[in-house]
């Protein structure tokens, strides 16, 4: 099997070593990567931002970056999720009506890809520690995904997956722009949810996200608290 390989903006900028992660994920479970370097931003920040005509000029660039049809697997949930449902309001009956309706049918978020349409749940990864998963809004919401997260990580030797109290409160991300034009309940959200996660003795909060993964960090870089944020995939590659 072949997949084109979609890298967040955000990944590609801050974590490039999980998108390494990744394809050598998918390289150990015996699927060929197609990378196309050209790439750019689906369009998402531009479009939650009011900038619909900017956003559409993105995603049809986005279209053209994955013009084969053969399934694409994105790295972070929230951007997975406004291609399938937010595509349909910036090219249904356009000139790029069935290019964008291919690229819907077509891409996977990565624990989707991997439970639902692989079919696989171990990958031989071994991380001895206590960790909780974090439930993107848009996993939750728009891919409605819950289990998939937890599969993966029920299968990695030596791993204890510990449950949050609410794991289905927000982060406070909001699409990047709900932490910058309400930065303050931003922040207190994000305290909320790393709070949750360290009351349940875990040394990691894992996530599917790269916002979630970018806002959570931070948060607690900054406030110094005693856990760790990381993307599934650096999870799932260890050992490997």
């Amino acid at each position: 099997m072949t997949v084109d390989l979609f890298i967040s903006c955000i990944m590609d900028q801050f974590y490039p070593e999980t998108a390494k992660n990744i394809v050598k994920i998918l390289n150990a479970a015996g699927i060929d990567v197609e990378y196309n370097s050209e790439q750019t931003c689906c369009g998402k920040f531009a479009f939650y931002s009011g900038f619909k005509e900017e956003a559409k000029e993105l995603g049809e660039k986005f279209l053209s970056d994955f013009p084969n049809d053969r399934p694409i697997v994105g790295v972070s949930a929230s951007c997975v999720a406004f291609i399938k449902t937010r595509y349909q309001e910036l090219f249904y009956n356009t000139a790029s009506h069935l290019e964008f309706k291919r690229v819907v049918r077509n891409i996977y978020e990565l624990t989707d890809f991997l439970v639902n349409k692989f079919n696989r749940l171990d990958f031989g990864a071994e991380f001895p520690h206590k960790v909780v998963y974090q439930d993107c809004c848009s996993s939750l919401r728009d891919l409605h995904l819950h289990d998939e997260g937890r599969k993966l990580l029920s299968h990695v030797k030596g791993l204890e997956l510990l449950e949050m109290q609410r794991p289905e409160l927000c982060c406070g991300f909001g699409s990047g722009f709900f932490s910058i034009q309400h930065e303050a309940i931003s922040v207190a959200m994000a305290e909320r949810k790393i709070q949750d996660a360290i009351a349940t003795g875990a040394e990691y909060i894992v996530t599917n996200d790269v916002g979630c993964l970018l806002q959570l960090s931070s948060c607690a870089k900054k406030q110094a608290y005693d856990i760790e944020v990381v993307h599934i995939a650096d999870v799932l590659a260890q050992g490997i």
